[in-house]
This record gives structure tokens, sequence and C-alpha cells, in this order.
């Protein structure tokens, strides 16, 4: 992706290849020193990824366990600090070790710095891990 990106088409372009299931590509949009937080992860999920690697290792095997299909309701916020937006939107899918139905809401708080993410918290339900067939970080939580 350019440097020139706007953070909202870089979130858009993040998320058509998440539903390509091309994590690699989507793991090069992030900046080597970026970081990545889930605030609300429950106990034996990581709360935070320091560095592309860390990002890549948790994501490696993500189309493994969630089978995305849409991003309904995409609603991206420009803030006031710059290359910061606020993302409220649906994941939808199914649960690949079940073949059950998968949604989620999310609210991200996401910063771009020269066109790559450098900053993503991810403000998702921890309740929805609850159910089986959501243990997908390797984290033996469940």
């Amino acid at each position: 992706m350019p440097t020139t990106t706007a953070p909202a088409d870089l979130y858009r372009h993040g998320l058509r290849l998440l539903l390509a299931k091309d994590i690699p590509g989507w793991v090069g949009l992030w900046a080597d020193e970026g970081v990545m937080e889930f605030p609300f992860a429950p106990p034996g999920w990581p709360a935070r990824l320091d560095g592309r690697e860390a990002i890549a290792a948790y994501m490696r095997d993500y189309p493994d366990h969630i089978d995305l299909h849409d991003f309904p309701d995409v609603r991206i916020h420009e803030s006031t600090e710059a290359g910061t937006i606020v993302v409220e939107m649906r994941g939808v899918g199914r649960l690949v070790a079940t073949d059950s139905p998968f949604d989620m809401t999310y609210i991200a708080v996401v910063t771009v710095r020269d066109g790559r993410f450098t900053s993503y918290r991810d403000y998702w339900n921890p309740l929805a891990v609850q159910a089986p067939g959501t243990d997908f970080t390797g984290s033996g939580a469940r």
C-alpha cells in the first residue's frame, strides 16, 4: 500500500484481505513495531501483541478456526488525532471446529502512520470465546 493511504482505506483493504483469508497480506499492512491490544481479553488470552512478528504468530491460523464471510455494518469514524480512526463493525461467518455461526461485534481504535497500522485496540466481546471451539489462539483457555 502506498504511504499516502488514508487510515479508512487501509482498514477497508485489511478487511478484504481477511475475507480472502490472506493473513500474510493482512500482516503485511503492519509497521514492524505495531502493537495490537485486546483490553477485554479474558484470562489466558493475550492482552497485547508487540510487533509485526507477534501479530503474525497470533493470526497465522485464524482461517483454520474462523471462516469469515462478511463484515456488514462497517462504520468508520475519523478522530481528531491525525491518523486515528474508530471502527464499529460486525464479523460474521462460522466456527470451523463446530460449524456453528460466528457473529461478533467489534469496536476498534486504529492508528496508521506512513501507510501502516501502528496501533490497533480491539474491543471485542470476551463472552463469545466461552463457546466450544473458540480457543484458536493456542492459549489453552476455555
